[in-house]
């Protein structure tokens, strides 16, 4: 087990996670060496007397120190422990770092009932009458064992009672073990809302367990998988006989290939060898050979293909018993069809840590300095969501700029996004299939929040294929479904991302745009007939004029041919409207000003008609009945 160490005064690093008190000639040959080798296994970092320390009859230096070194001592009460004064003042200095420094103690009853030391009974009782005789002079220290005994025995510890041996060192150490992950502190101090991410995630990663696991950190980019991998390695790496982080995998194996991987992996466990091979197939049998032996932990951050992981980790059998891979990466599905152990899916900040990151970086404190600066600082971690990456940049690229500059900076950010964070969230987009991009911008566009089995019915009308293209984006960390599996929600910074990417052709001209939602550009095409046949959807509204009526020409729609998705949701008038796209599969229309639809408009692909407080005629020609 590990322990992280803390940015607090008040902690300090310790060298041992357990120390190990016991009777030597007792259970040094038998119980306590299985239990001692039991606690190294599972990377517990545990201090056990050497022998020749007990030749003399003063306990040794190096023990005080070991005590007050490790965070816990575990006590193996054995039935002649007592009759060792050297072991009662082991015990005493135990007690006196538990009450004077909040150490652990956990006292394990080998063949020992529990009262017999709280009373000091039978063996104890007899343990006792010797040291009195032999410390006429000291009755302090007889004093001293006493309590230390008795206080030692009113904790709840573990007792062996009729259980078989290799179950109850079981028991202790996955006790320990999880004990440990309970006390980690914080990192440093920038690693906002950390904490519980570390506990949930080392809860999975399960080091006390003497088996080869693989634990997946999914989600989207930005959101702080890398971070909290570097943290995990740098703090348990030391327990492990070899350790590799193998970092930007997706990218150093597009420029350099898997050969160069697995080399770097190889040469980080075992650094005084030289490995001369050039092809996947020659690494794997040296990966497999070379660390099967071995127990060690690899990070691989940023995976993007199943070939990584075939090349890099194989099958568990590559690694020793103990062995940890940690992989990051945006898909989930990478991560469930290599048959993983466990995902770890880190949530968004909260609103507190959020502002408390934002403020780390735009002001160098974690709590608000100037007063001025709270309304706008709200404002950037509103439009940030919550996402780690975007507050940093932002704080960082406000960080010494007057409020004058502030405001402008997040004035232009309604306009134009940051790049470096737009660049970050793209890269799952731009490794999607034609049509599951298409499905996440139609989402970005214009379903974000919307009913799930609606869009799905939608997009599957305009041959989209979403039943799997929907549960592509979801294992992607491109879109989530809500807690109910009612309605999709995608991250707003995703969801600007998609809307960017929807106008970079022709940004100068949105009737040359597929997708239109953005009122202005909406009324630039309406109102100065630049419409072309390029237009898939559309949303029509007038949002900063709501009360005004919008006119529309009886050839609005007679450009747009491929015209798949149309919403006009203000209030609108027209004399006539000569033509709708037949491509149409969704027409919504509140209040359609009209009484019939265009007597040419054949709605065989329509999926979704929605005509609330029309005018229209239910028995008009043509279109026949309508939903109203």
């Amino acid at each position: 087990m590990f322990s992280l160490p803390s940015t607090s005064s008040s902690i300090s690093k310790k060298k041992y996670d357990v120390f190990l008190s016991f009777r030597g000639e007792d259970t040094r040959n038998n119980f306590t060496d299985h239990l001692y080798d039991a606690l190294k296994r599972s990377g517990i970092v545990t201090f056990r007397d050497d022998p020749k320390l007990e030749a003399g009859e003063e306990i040794a230096p190096e023990l005080f120190n070991a005590i007050q070194q490790s965070w816990c001592s575990v006590i193996v009460f054995s039935e002649t422990y007592a009759f060792s004064g050297w072991c009662l003042e082991e015990l005493s200095e135990i007690i006196q770092q538990k009450n004077v420094n909040g150490h652990k103690v956990f006292p394990i009853f080998y063949h020992v009932d529990p009262s017999d030391l709280r009373k000091q009974k039978e063996k104890f009782e007899e343990a006792f009458a010797k040291h009195e005789e032999r410390y006429k002079e000291d009755k302090d220290k007889i004093q001293k064992w006493r309590n230390a005994l008795t206080q030692v025995a009113n904790i709840k510890g573990w007792h062996l009672h009729d259980r078989h041996e290799s179950e109850f060192i079981g028991d202790i150490v996955k006790s320990i073990s999880a004990k440990l992950c309970d006390t980690y502190p914080i990192v440093h101090d920038e690693l906002v809302g950390i904490n519980l991410r570390l506990e949930e995630l080392y809860s999975k990663i399960n080091i006390g367990e003497n088996d080869v696991r693989i634990i997946g950190i999914c989600g989207m980019g930005g959101i702080g998988k890398t971070t909290l991998a570097r943290v995990v390695y740098s703090q348990m790496s030391h327990h492990f006989e070899g350790k590799s982080f193998l970092a930007d995998i997706r990218e150093v194996s597009n420029k350099c290939g898997l050969v160069s991987l697995q080399k770097q992996l190889l040469s980080q466990i075992l650094p005084d060898e030289c490995f001369n091979f050039f092809n996947v197939h020659e690494g794997n049998i040296i990966i497999s050979r070379r660390l099967s032996s071995k127990k060690v932990l690899a990070v691989l951050d940023d995976v993007d293909n199943v070939q990584h992981l075939k090349c890099l980790v194989g099958r568990r059998d590559w690694f020793s018993l103990g062995s940890r891979v940690i992989v990051t990466t945006r898909d989930e599905h990478l991560l469930r069809s290599y048959r993983i152990d466990d995902v770890y899916k880190p949530a968004t900040l909260n609103p507190n840590d959020a502002l408390r990151l934002f403020n780390l970086k735009a002001f160098d404190s974690d709590t608000m300095s100037k007063d001025d600066f709270f309304e706008l600082s709200e404002h950037v971690v509103r439009y940030a969501g919550g996402l780690p990456l975007a507050l940093e940049v932002l704080g960082s690229f406000l960080c010494g700029r007057d409020i004058v500059q502030w405001r402008s900076a997040i004035e232009r950010l309604k306009r134009d996004s940051n790049k470096d964070i737009l660049d970050t969230l793209r890269i799952n987009f731009d490794g999607l299939e034609e049509r599951e991009k298409n499905i996440f911008l139609d989402i970005a566009c214009f379903f974000n929040g919307e009913n799930k089995d609606f869009v799905m019915k939608v997009l599957d009308g305009c041959e989209f294929f979403p039943d799997i293209g929907i549960d592509v984006l979801i294992k992607k960390s491109l879109i989530k479904v809500s807690d109910d599996n009612q309605y999709l929600r995608m991250h707003t910074l995703l969801q600007e991302m998609g809307r960017k990417i929807a106008q970079e052709k022709c940004v100068d001209e949105p009737g040359k745009h597929c997708r239109l939602w953005k009122e202005r550009d909406v009324h630039h095409v309406l109102t100065k007939n630049t419409a072309t046949k390029v237009i898939e959807s559309m949303i029509i509204d007038n949002k900063r004029e709501s009360s005004k009526m919008l006119n529309l020409s009886v050839n609005t729609f007679s450009k747009m041919k491929k015209l798949r998705l149309l919403r006009v949701l203000c209030l609108s008038n027209c004399d006539d409207l000569k033509y709708l796209s037949d491509e149409l599969r969704l027409l919504e229309w509140t209040e359609y000003p009209l009484r019939y639809l265009p007597s040419n408009f054949q709605p065989d692909n329509l999926v979704a008609l929605h005509l609330p407080y029309s005018h229209i005629n239910n028995y008009g020609r043509k279109i026949g009945p309508c939903t109203s």
